[in-house]
């Protein structure tokens, strides 16, 4: 694993904006991970710039091999916090895979994902997309374009295979619904089916985010879903075209979060908070000016010990752009939103999302109320630390009092329906409500299998 290890005398601590108030530290030598991914930008950030170094901390940053090894890491205290899937934290409290009481204090990133097809599969989407005037595809793309080329797979006898990064993953469920908004069924999981392909007409399985493109290139998968830079580097070995992003299926959706566990907070409150801080700032620097420091970000990003690809490949999405068909360069401002929208409050609202399509395909067995859903996403995401970690850095003139939204019971308001690609509303103070408007997937009352 690489290693980056703080070894600055204290005096640095000095350095900075302004003077942190120096809380007192129960720990003050951690060790974080993270996966080779664009959104792992505010830990290299608040270690580059000595965001970390401010609050007295010195940390080291590990690359992780893949999401599995990274929480088992943090669970089982070799890792001290991590760049975690957002449903990881959720899962593993609720004892899906693996039963750890999880937290997250820090919403990492909205947005930042893309699904990428091979370019066998795109030649034969291509015919099924409305064309703009100037003869390229409409965006965004849906997978109602895909669905004859999937019949034409059965028709062979052949499996459509695509891959994601992790079955509680932001990838597996951006995935899902981008094929059910387009009429094709992603499967099914049960208690005694954990492969997520019961009654599937696409057939997801895992593959780690820096080997998509090659698995792609293999043709052991058809196409994947993954966060950057591995979408834009299908376009750059020319093996793939992405068809969508994230942004386009649902309108800044959370993605990414911090996540250590609920011991260590307890144990480390001064720690945590100060953890907080870092990330925050780190997350302004990256969106402050609009944008204005992430061509510096690209070149913190491309070295090896972080993600390790080229800085062109980083910044064909990392800048504001995104390329979709080789020469088909699209402004996409919000691709990756660090600060904006808040996005770094960790809403229940975002959570339970997460939960409703846990549910929905099946890793969440039975139905839950309501109340469930609440009770769930109040265990894990705590914005209670994140906002004594703003106030803290507003009194220290390192935040501005406006960024923040104070006032929050918690819950966003409900997303429109034309935020979301198949046109379904997402209210997270109605789960079930919800999960029954979806049409494929589970509703009240019913079992996977069953």
């Amino acid at each position: 694993m690489n290693k980056l290890a703080t070894c600055l005398l204290a005096t640095t601590l000095m350095t900075g904006p302004a003077m942190a108030e120096m809380l007192e530290l129960e720990k003050d030598e951690l060790t974080f991970g993270f996966i080779k991914l664009t959104d792992m930008a505010p830990l290299a950030v608040a270690y580059e710039n000595g965001y970390f170094l401010d609050e007295g901390l010195f940390v080291t940053l590990e690359a992780q091999a893949n999401w599995k090894v990274l929480l088992d890491g943090v669970i089982g205290g070799q890792l001290d916090g991590a760049h975690m899937l957002a449903g990881q934290p959720l899962a593993a409290t609720i004892g899906y895979g693996t039963q750890a009481h999880i937290i997250t204090p820090f919403s990492m990133d909205l947005n930042g994902n893309g699904i990428t097809v091979s370019n066998a599969v795109w030649e034969e989407m291509k015919p099924n997309i409305p064309t703009n005037a100037d003869g390229l595809p409409q965006h965004p793309i849906s997978a109602q374009a895909l669905a004859p080329v999937v019949e034409s797979y059965k028709a062979k006898g052949k499996p459509f295979n695509m891959g994601m990064v992790f079955p509680v993953s932001t990838h597996n469920y951006e995935l899902r619904y981008w094929l059910a908004a387009g009429g094709l069924n992603p499967g099914l999981y049960s208690p005694d089916d954990t492969s997520g392909q019961i009654g599937a007409d696409v057939f997801l399985s895992v593959t780690p985010p820096p080997q998509m493109p090659a698995t792609l290139e293999a043709g052991t998968i058809d196409g994947y879903c993954v966060g950057e830079p591995w979408n834009q580097q299908a376009v750059v070995k020319g093996i793939g075209v992405p068809v969508i992003t994230d942004y386009e299926l649902w309108k800044n959706n959370p993605e990414k979060v911090f996540g250590i566990t609920a011991e260590f907070a307890e144990q480390n409150p001064n720690t945590t908070l100060a953890l907080t801080k870092a990330l925050i700032r780190a997350a302004i620097w990256l969106d402050e000016n609009e944008n204005a420091n992430r061509e510096e970000a690209v070149e913190i990003l491309s070295r090896p010990e972080y993600v390790g690809a080229d800085a062109e490949v980083i910044a064909a999405s990392m800048t504001g752009t995104f390329e979709y068909e080789p020469g088909d360069v699209r402004d996409v401002p919000d691709f990756n939103v660090f600060f904006r929208y808040n996005a770094t409050y960790p809403f229940y609202s975002d959570a339970v999302w997460y939960l409703t399509q846990m549910r929905r395909w099946g890793q969440i067995a039975e139905t839950k109320d309501d109340a469930w859903f609440d009770e769930t996403a109040r265990s894990v995401y705590r914005p209670d630390i994140y906002l004594d970690a703003a106030r803290l850095l507003v009194d220290e003139g390192n935040a501005a009092e406006a960024d923040f939204p104070w006032d929050s019971d918690g819950y966003k308001a409900p997303t429109p329906a034309a935020d979301i690609i198949d046109g379904i509303p997402f209210d997270g103070k109605a789960p079930n409500a919800y999960i029954d408007s979806l049409p494929i997937g589970l509703k009240s009352g019913e079992v996977a299998g069953g």
